[in-house]
């Protein structure tokens, strides 16, 4: 259950809010569920506490196919962030991520009234409220706290989206969990719609993502325990995540990196299941100097701009080359493998 610091976290939350006209909740780019369900929740105790004008902003696109069941079954009404004047609104928060320009577009310049998140921050955060815990399995059940505090009832659907987010950052309670997820998840059961929540579990695969796992089987390269993929050039970014799951089962292999360059950036995502193996760190250390990155011990990613490759084609298998090569060294380095601990 909750602690009285947690009380005065919700309550202070609820002050920041309860006398905006209008309130924008900033997801990260290509938002999760998690992100997603903590902007409802946000919405959810704006509209309790009398915030009649509340949007949800995104960036990116919502292109892993349960994130779309997600958002389609749910009717989760959300507004493109780059069509939006941010000046319209006079408080301005982040769910599920804290950093300016990180993963959003949001310039550096604006005022942000709050963030929530369960991240580790990479500089500090700039807000005026901020509720940052680390401990957490996921920045829902943060959300699903503050509910409970403020006995505010979220409605069914909401109810399902948040339980829905719980599982699904914690991989069904296998990654990251803690006792506040268990906690959160036995009181959304009663509340939430079962059988919505089966048909948004399992939706079909895309023809690009099972493409994309292909291409990461074929193009794998294993030093010791360490597999890291590339897939070349792709549409859907949140192919490379499942991609990364997926080759998590591979016998002998703990740690998983899965690269692709979409539009004008790399993008990468990494698993692991080894204790010893921090990714958050590992994913600063090999690209934060020429990215964006960061995330958790076991689940981070990175986004590089394609900077000196950007006027090679697109498409072509030289510039493909060159940054596989540059991720595969940059990463293989972090994790202190030498060329040595090669396997076919």
């Amino acid at each position: 259950m909750s602690t009285g610091e947690t009380t005065a976290r919700s309550e202070e939350f609820v002050s920041v809010v309860e006398d905006a006209e209008r309130l924008a909740v900033v997801c990260h780019d290509n938002p999760d569920p998690d992100c997603i369900a903590s902007a409802l929740a946000v919405r959810t105790i704006a509209t309790e506490s009398g915030v009649g004008d509340i949007d949800i902003l995104y960036g990116g696109e919502v292109s892993h196919q349960q994130n779309r069941a997600f958002v389609n079954l749910l009717g989760v009404s959300m507004s493109r962030f780059d069509e939006a004047d941010l000046g319209m609104y006079d408080v301005i928060g982040f769910v599920d991520h804290s950093q300016k320009g990180a993963n959003n577009s949001v310039p550096e310049d604006a005022k942000i009234d709050f963030v929530i998140d369960h991240h580790p921050p990479e500089n500090g955060v700039d807000a005026g409220f901020v509720d940052v815990r680390e401990e957490f399995g996921a920045t829902t059940t943060i959300l699903v706290e503050y509910l409970r505090e403020l006995s505010i009832t979220p409605e069914t659907e909401t109810a399902t989206a948040l339980l829905f987010a719980i599982r699904a950052e914690t991989l069904e309670y296998l990654r990251d969990t803690t006792p506040m997820e268990y906690d959160a998840s036995r009181y959304l059961h009663e509340l939430a719609d079962i059988d919505l929540l089966e048909r948004m579990t399992n939706p079909a695969f895309t023809p690009e993502t099972l493409d994309t796992i292909g291409e990461a089987i074929l193009g794998r390269e294993v030093r010791a325990s360490s597999l890291v993929a590339g897939v070349g050039v792709i549409t859907e970014r949140d192919a490379l995540p499942q991609a990364a799951d997926y080759l998590m089962r591979l016998e002998g292999i703990s740690t998983v990196l899965v690269f692709g360059v979409v539009e004008d950036e790399i993008e990468i995502s990494a698993r692991s299941k080894d204790s010893r193996v921090d990714l958050n760190q590992v994913m600063r250390d090999a690209f934060g100097d020429v990215g964006s990155a960061g995330g958790h011990r076991a689940m981070a990613g990175a986004q590089v701009p394609l900077g000196v490759f950007s006027d090679m084609a697109v498409a072509d298998e030289k510039m493909i080359e060159l940054v596989s090569g540059t991720v595969k060294k940059r990463f293989f380095d972090a994790m202190n493998l030498l060329d040595g601990e090669a396997e076919d």
